[in-house]
């Protein structure tokens, strides 16, 4: 089998046309600030990837995600980077269903009509858990508003729900607890303003949205915690796949040149594939219903092994394409920084050494 050539047939076969598409783009225009990926994600269904068929969804698990993405991130690491971020929402809406919300009937709306979801909840906060509130919830006659200052990442210009995590007063009056609230992007009180070259602050004053749209820790009888978690495992595997994909793009390029010693063509890709299979143990554990309250830990281990795999291919694969002309050292130059990116996504190995060091002693990786 060649190189990339699963995740490409997978991404072939619940994303019909996508990878074709993204292929006859240049990397460079597709990367630039009026980039077609987004649109070209859309018309392929791209939204309902991880959807369930019973929604009018792609029905994608786990593994066939990470391989999408990792085949996105080798075309667009930009692309691959943005539709991590609904891939989340899209899993963490799916594990807030309630039988007295319209959860599901979300979940159906953005999978059937190409709609994307974005979230505050993988935004990385000082001083607060990883999954953590960022905006305020009151209760009145008319519904609940919603309050905050937050960012949804790369999708803020382009999302149609954004999903926040808020602190809400329970409703027996002892305090307050932790809610996920979904807001309509078109609610009034929802502002998006550019805050740097990269990142969109997004303001919440007194977005008003329905209380069947704010699911309280209290509503999910005590397993909030238990859902983030899962959609956090999620979170660790595609953001791994997206940024592998940008290495990826590397080494296919050094397969590609005539002048690498086949050693060094065979060394990259045992590296890279060995991480991908990594990634691929974590999926399968979420496919096969596995998953319990270590498997978030355990998608951290596997994602900063996957790191410090790419510290050493990126920087060797670039070194071996070296003497190219002024274009495709553009394109090298760009995919090392978005394959270097890995580290940067929250939460960072910084943040988590002391969380993650106890978990190793009470078992318990604390997320809120």
């Amino acid at each position: 089998m060649r190189f990339l050539e699963r995740e490409r047939a997978t991404t072939a076969k619940l994303l019909p046309g996508l990878d074709e598409s993204l292929r006859a783009v240049p990397l460079m225009e597709l990367e630039g600030p009026d980039a077609p990926g987004i649109e070209l994600f859309r018309d392929s269904g791209g939204p309902g990837l991880v959807a369930p068929s019973a929604n009018r969804g792609r029905g994608a698990t786990a593994l066939d995600a990470l391989r999408v993405q990792r085949a996105l991130g080798s075309r667009s690491p930009s692309l691959a980077v943005a539709t991590t971020t609904h891939h989340f929402a899209m899993a963490l809406l799916a594990g807030l269903v309630t039988d007295q919300g319209l959860e599901w009937m979300l979940v159906e709306g953005l999978a059937a009509d190409n709609r994307l979801a974005a979230t505050d909840l993988a935004e990385e906060r000082p001083d607060a858990g990883f999954l953590s509130a960022s905006t305020t919830a009151t209760e009145g006659p008319d519904g609940v508003r919603i309050s905050g200052v937050t960012r949804a990442g790369a999708l803020a210009r382009s999302m149609d729900l954004l999903i926040v995590g808020a602190t809400i007063a329970r409703s027996d009056g002892s305090g307050d607890e932790l809610a996920v609230a979904l807001v309509p992007a078109e609610s009034e009180g929802v502002n998006v303003g550019e805050t740097d070259a990269t990142r969109e602050q997004v303001t919440l004053d007194d977005a008003l949205v329905p209380p069947e749209l704010v699911v309280r820790a209290s509503d999910l009888g005590g397993q909030l915690d238990a859902r983030l978690g899962a959609a956090f495992a999620w979170l660790q595997v595609l953001i791994t796949g997206s940024c592998l994909g940008a290495a990826d793009a590397l080494v296919e390029r050094v397969l590609l040149d005539g002048r690498v010693p086949e050693s060094e063509r065979v060394r990259l890709v045992a590296e890279v594939e060995g991480a991908m299979s990594a990634a691929e143990g974590i999926a399968r554990r979420i496919d096969d219903g596995d998953a319990d309250a270590s498997t978030p830990a355990h998608s951290l281990y596997v994602r900063y092994c996957v790191q410090d795999a790419l510290s050493r291919v990126v920087p060797r694969a670039a070194e071996l394409l070296g003497n190219l002309d002024s274009a495709a050292s553009a394109e090298v130059a760009h995919l090392t920084t978005c394959a270097n990116a890995l580290p940067l996504h929250p939460p960072t190995r910084a943040r988590t050494t002391g969380p993650l060091a106890a978990y190793l002693t009470d078992g318990r990786l604390p997320l809120t």
